[in-house]
């Protein structure tokens, strides 16, 4: 199971500024060796060493993760605007001719996870089959909506695919023929939000955006007589971490984690990979790779050796190979 990133950021697209390019730019200057380099192989060996923040960078890009199955199956979730590039790249494939099927499931309907949608190039394409899912009784009235001549020159159902939508409900998870198993769970979030665990190979990911967990709900969680499994053991986690601890004393009920309680949450879950996402749009990427710091200092504190913590990025991709 290959998980890609395509958009990380929550509420708003975040396009980095001249501003944080030149001060990056200064910061790598400044640490170009006297005499500069020898050859190609020595600037790329060069870029290699440099610190996470000037190495690369985190993208502005709202929700958007593809998750491709051992047989090969496009499933995506959510549709922020991370979802135009992706769409670029599979117009490449069978999208491209008309002779693709995929799989989008929704999280929620706020327009970061959303926006992207009207921009999805294989919509446009006749022959394409797109199906997609969430737990909503209206998520085709809501696309719709969001394509009124109010708001967008094309309507939604006139795109040019063969669209389709599918309710899902916890407790009855979604098997394809493939031997892939998709289950939901809702959310603490304004309006609601959905998270989604995916199965394959012997392997599960779960994607869980936009929620709000704290100590309390750990314990409720813990003491009901049916305990909620979903979370557990998952080979992967990727889960909202918005906020600092401090923010999210101060925005109580916005419906977002902090990094050290999701820190916890994964924890208590024995989680063993753990991916931070729907970065704070506000937040330049030296922030960001400064809460990093701040999650795996917390695991350290909790002595948990076996979780491994990572911050999304755009543009990269995690394999979970199948379990032989």
């Amino acid at each position: 199971m290959v998980i890609s990133f395509w958009g990380v950021r929550g509420s708003l697209a975040a396009p980095m500024s001249t501003g944080e390019y030149r001060n990056k730019l200064k910061s790598v200057l400044r640490l170009v060796p006297v005499g500069g380099f020898a050859d190609e192989s020595s600037i790329d060996r060069f870029i290699h060493e440099l610190p996470g923040p000037l190495q690369r960078v985190v993208g502005g890009n709202t929700t958007c993760v593809s998750v491709t199955p051992e047989d090969g199956t496009t499933c995506i979730i959510d549709g922020g605007s991370g979802l135009r590039n992706l769409g670029d790249r599979l117009m490449k494939g069978p999208a491209g001719e008309g002779k693709a099927e995929i799989h989008i499931f929704i999280t929620h309907t706020h327009w970061d996870h959303i926006c992207g949608i009207p921009f999805f190039k294989p919509l446009y394409i006749p022959g394409n089959k797109i199906h997609f899912y969430s737990t909503l009784d209206d998520l085709h009235d809501r696309l719709r909506y969001q394509q009124t001549e109010r708001f967008f020159p094309l309507a939604f159902d006139d795109m040019g695919a063969t669209t389709s939508f599918t309710k899902m409900t916890m407790g009855l998870p979604l098997e394809f023929e493939n031997d892939l198993v998709v289950s939901c769970r809702p959310l603490k979030h304004p309006s609601g939000s959905t998270a989604y665990r995916f199965e394959d190979g012997g392997r599960s990911f779960i994607f869980a955006t936009d929620v709000e967990f704290n100590g309390e709900d750990l314990e409720i969680l813990s003491k009901i007589e049916r305990p909620d499994t979903f979370f557990d053991g998952a080979d992967l986690l990727v889960m909202d971490a918005q906020y600092t601890l401090d923010e999210s004393f101060q925005k109580f009920d916005w419906g977002h984690t902090s990094v050290t309680m999701v820190v916890n949450c994964a924890t208590r879950w024995n989680i063993k990979n753990l991916m931070l996402t729907h970065h704070e749009p506000a937040y330049r990427d030296k922030k960001l790779y400064s809460n990093l710091m701040m999650a795996l200092e917390h695991r350290n504190v909790l002595q948990i050796d076996h979780l491994k913590i990572y911050l999304a990025r755009e543009n990269t991709k995690v394999i979970l190979p199948p379990r032989r």
